[in-house]
């Protein structure tokens, strides 16, 4: 937890620390075929065999995908919709067409978000902010990502049959949610960092975490330095989907600049998936690769004591097939955010 002597909230130049912590009250998450085939397939809420969630598209299929996601988030928390102040959602496909039409029916006041792959921090950050100012008891946050169709929008037709890099990552099938309250919950958010856009030029579109490595080292560099901590203070700090070749580059950005994560670094996208087994080559990517192994595996490490304490950075690449196709490289960007257990009392 944060000391507060005459620096308040805001620590640094990018980080907040809570005066009293947001409690994440439940989370849930569901993914396709092949993520039920990987390393986290029992931390999943629900494998779903077809990749069209029983529609006609795969954008419709992962509208279903977030619907189903978001209310059972809910029903885990013991809440109804009506109780949900706020939904903060977004995912990979152009205006946001998997979440409005996903949770239309529904009826929360969404704030529809776009962070590429990091939009779950985005929406953890904002949701967190929102609980603590006042402004809602109860939030929902969540993302959505489907192969099927970031493969069709960012890059080609899959019946295209085109050979991928080594270097690319697979997009993660699934979604992710969460319900944060200003109630108790075992699981608490104490603070978080807001990420810079930051552009190296790569302009690989399918090296994902070249783009993003460089704003995870500067989310990561300036969090400690906020919060004047050294990597021992986690337990895990948890990158979202680098994969292989991005978590090398960010342990050499880092070790350039004097910090070593080696011993704590975990990545979400070398996690969710078996590469020697599934052919994913550097490994996971998509909003929902970090969004799903944070609402199965992580927060139930944090609830049962596994893990006290991690530094959550989920990364996006913002690639725009306008921009791509007009020469432009994909910038990064990076959110980090603290999430502990909450320490137990005895009256």
């Amino acid at each position: 937890m944060c000391e507060f002597v005459n620096y308040g909230l805001q620590m640094g130049k990018q980080s907040i620390c809570f005066e009293k912590p947001v409690y994440i009250m439940s989370s849930a998450c569901i993914v396709g075929p092949k993520e039920g085939e990987g390393p986290l397939k029992d931390t999943f809420d629900k494998i779903v065999e077809d990749a069209t969630f029983g529609k006609d598209s795969w954008e419709e299929g992962e509208s279903e995908m977030l619907k189903e996601t978001v209310l059972l988030a809910i029903d885990k928390a013991k809440l109804k919709p009506t109780d949900i102040r706020y939904l903060f959602a977004g995912d990979l496909l152009g205006q946001l067409i998997a979440t409005t039409f996903g949770v239309k029916d529904i009826n929360i006041p969404l704030f529809g978000l776009y962070g590429a792959c990091s939009t779950m921090g985005e929406a953890l950050a904002l949701g967190a902010m929102t609980i603590h100012g006042g402004y809602a008891n109860a939030v929902v946050t969540a993302v959505s990502s489907h192969f099927g169709g970031a493969e069709k929008q960012f890059r080609f037709p899959l019946e295209y049959g085109n050979q991928r890099p080594m270097s690319s990552t697979w997009t993660v099938t699934g979604s992710g949610a969460l319900v944060l309250s200003k109630d108790f919950g075992d699981v608490m958010i104490t603070g978080i960092t807001t990420g810079k856009v930051v552009d190296y030029g790569v302009k690989d579109s399918l090296n994902m975490g070249a783009c993003m490595a460089p704003a995870a080292a500067d989310l990561i560099y300036q969090h400690l330095k906020d919060f004047d901590r050294t990597t021992d203070y986690y337990d895990r700090i948890v990158t979202g989907d680098l994969g292989v070749v991005g978590s090398e580059i960010l342990c050499k950005l880092l070790n350039d600049q004097g910090v070593d994560i080696s011993k704590v670094h975990m990545d979400c996208g070398m996690a969710i998936y078996d590469d020697e087994r599934q052919d994913t080559h550097a490994g996971g990517s998509g909003c929902a690769c970090s969004a799903v192994t944070l609402a199965g595996k992580l927060l139930n490490e944090i609830k049962f004591g596994e893990t006290e304490r991690i530094l959550f950075v989920p990364t996006g690449a913002l690639l725009s097939t306008v921009s791509f196709n007009e020469g432009q490289s994909v910038p990064g960007i990076a959110h980090g955010i603290v999430i502990e257990r909450r320490v137990q009392t005895v009256d």
